[in-house]
């Protein structure tokens, strides 16, 4: 397949449709016209901070990839700069003819422009294609972000089980009283 070439540009309002239907996977579980606020929200908000841009890969009018690129400490007790490239995305139709590539480019032009020494990246945890590809950038895991319901920690901090979980006995239990089936069966 042949390599296109797209034209990176910032986002505008005008991508909100486009971006909720890129990076649906990362949004929130809503209404599409309220998802598509929030989006006009977070370009809007994203465009008023110089630390931050939404990138995108514009193919023939169509939005064919974006990127969020952040500037920032590589954590709260490093102070050390990264160009963060926060769910580098290309849209199905468009994958394997260099728009990540174009993208990734653009996530070290801006780190150059600044003269920030690192870029980090971050997708899905299960997104094999999108971990292959960082991969092959050069990028390796740096750490590991797990994600759960407060009420759930909340739960396991407490030692009780959630309440959608069915009462279960413990497993020493269970294989006590099989155990003890057998043997009454077997002696019977």
């Amino acid at each position: 397949m042949s390599r296109t070439a797209a034209t990176l540009r910032g986002a505008t309002t005008d991508d909100a449709a486009a971006l909720v239907g890129l990076w649906s996977d990362l949004l929130r579980r809503g209404t599409p016209s309220d998802l598509l606020e929030e989006m006009k929200e977070v370009i809007g908000r994203i465009a008023e901070n110089p630390a931050e841009q939404i990138v995108i890969a514009d193919c023939d009018g169509a939005v064919a990839g974006a990127v969020i690129l952040r500037t920032s400490p590589l954590t709260p007790f490093n102070s050390e700069v990264a160009v963060q490239a926060i769910s580098p995305h290309v849209a199905p139709a468009f994958r394997r003819r260099g728009i990540g590539h174009q993208l990734m480019e653009a996530a070290v032009q801006h780190a150059e422009e600044q003269g920030v020494g690192h870029v980090a990246a971050a997708s899905l945890s299960n997104s094999r294609d999108a971990h292959r590809f960082l991969a092959r950038m050069a990028l390796a895991p740096q750490a590991v972000l797990r994600i759960a319901p407060t009420h759930v920690v909340r739960m396991k901090l407490s030692g009780r089980r959630p309440t959608s979980a069915p009462h279960r006995q413990p497993l020493g239990q269970v294989l006590a009283q099989r155990r003890s089936l057998r043997r009454q069966r077997d002696s019977a």
